[in-house]
């Protein structure tokens, strides 16, 4: 229970269909002094009084900051575009959670060894054994879980839980994937939850509370590596204090002369280069040096063995959360092993028509209709 609506309402969902069966955790991953850390833990056990179960807080700092932390602020400093989230998941709430429940399910439930257990989140996705187009479950003798988009496709968060593990699929229950967000929000003020109004989280909490800016909070972590800022042709127009600052695809923030009709415009990032240490802007939104036709994963991890890329045309690519629901692709190559294979493989992804803002370190998801077939880090672009 992460004290937003979501985790709350599929508590009391399950509270009301098991009673007695259901337990609250609340996962502390930053400092216990951070001021979201008490406010999300007071929210969670006022729910959880609210629909009469026990819920219980447990401590992953360690686990969150070497897991997921540490290697985020490695990734800005090499220039990367780090997901956090995706990490947290695989790492924290599908890792070391799932462990800690597997390790206390006896003590809290007070059931025997081997009794059946999940751990159930309000994420909007699906786990379950889809059928093959002749109609048969290829991996029901394996008991392989996959991952499936949900029925609210705007709230879709598969792309965010595409590198957990599928032997903690197995595990897993994510009851909202039949709901939409409006039914969950109505489900919420139906059972007077004290979250069924609270806004949805918006980025890391420990950011947004107690430092007000991403970039503000970064600078306490990431020493300053002065650059320059450059356009196509090697102009120096600016100086940055690290590649870290820069997102490929927004705003570049340098204020060109706009009295030159040359210059006159808005400038966005298209590259960082960074064996220069310099940021490369150009003019324009939609600019072709920001757009990429093709991204490369050296790391690329298969969700599932009965995988086939026969078909591109049921194939998409994600590299963001919520993007339309995929690209089309054009060609797919799996440079070692096969699709499918237990080990990571290097994949190349070309896009049948150019998308903007592909950037390193974001995760490219590949989807067969609504099945997550596996992903893997972005390492380079064309």
């Amino acid at each position: 229970m992460s004290s937003g609506v979501d985790s709350s309402t599929t508590a009391a969902l399950l509270a009301k269909k098991y009673p007695g069966q259901v337990h609250g955790i609340y996962m502390c991953n930053w400092t216990a002094t951070a001021r979201c850390t008490e406010d999300e833990w007071n929210d969670v056990k006022e729910v959880s009084k609210v629909i009469g179960i026990p819920c219980h807080r447990v401590n992953l700092e360690k686990e969150y900051w070497t897991k997921v932390f540490e290697p985020m602020i490695d990734m800005y400093k090499n220039g990367l575009t780090p997901n956090p989230d995706v990490g947290c998941n695989r790492h924290i709430k599908f890792g070391a959670l799932l462990q800690w429940a597997s390790d206390h399910q006896k003590r809290l439930t007070g059931s025997p060894e081997g009794t059946k257990w999940w751990l159930a989140t309000g994420h909007y996705a699906r786990v379950g054994i889809p059928a093959a187009r002749d109609g048969t479950n290829l991996e029901a003798k394996s008991n392989i879980h996959h991952l499936l988009r949900p029925k609210d496709l705007s709230k879709d968060q598969s792309y965010y839980l595409s590198t957990v593990l599928p032997e903690s699929l197995n595990r897993v229950l994510f009851p909202l994937a039949a709901y939409t967000k409006p039914q969950i929000r109505q489900i919420a003020v139906d059972l007077d939850l004290p979250t069924a109004s609270k806004p949805d989280s918006q980025g890391l909490c420990f950011v947004s509370q107690d430092h007000g800016h991403f970039k503000d909070f970064l600078e306490e972590y990431v020493v300053p590596t002065p650059g320059d800022i450059v356009t196509e042709d090697g102009k120096v127009v600016g100086k940055h204090q690290g590649l870290w600052q820069a997102t490929i695809g927004q705003r570049s923030g340098v204020s060109m002369p706009q009295g030159d009709p040359e210059c006159r415009g808005v400038w966005y990032v298209s590259d960082k280069r960074t064996a220069e240490n310099q940021i490369v802007i150009v003019r324009g939104r939609d600019h072709p040096s920001i757009f990429r036709t093709t991204a490369q994963c050296s790391k690329f991890r298969w969700l599932g063995s009965d995988i086939s890329l026969d078909d591109l045309s049921s194939i998409r690519v994600q590299f963001r959360s919520l993007q339309d629901q995929g690209l089309s692709v054009s060609d797919i190559t799996v440079k070692n092993g096969i699709p499918g294979s237990s080990a990571v493989t290097d994949i190349s992804v070309q896009f049948s028509e150019p998308a903007r803002a592909v950037a390193p370190g974001q995760y490219l998801v590949l989807y067969q209709r609504d099945r997550v077939l596996g992903s893997g880090m972005i390492d380079f672009t064309r």
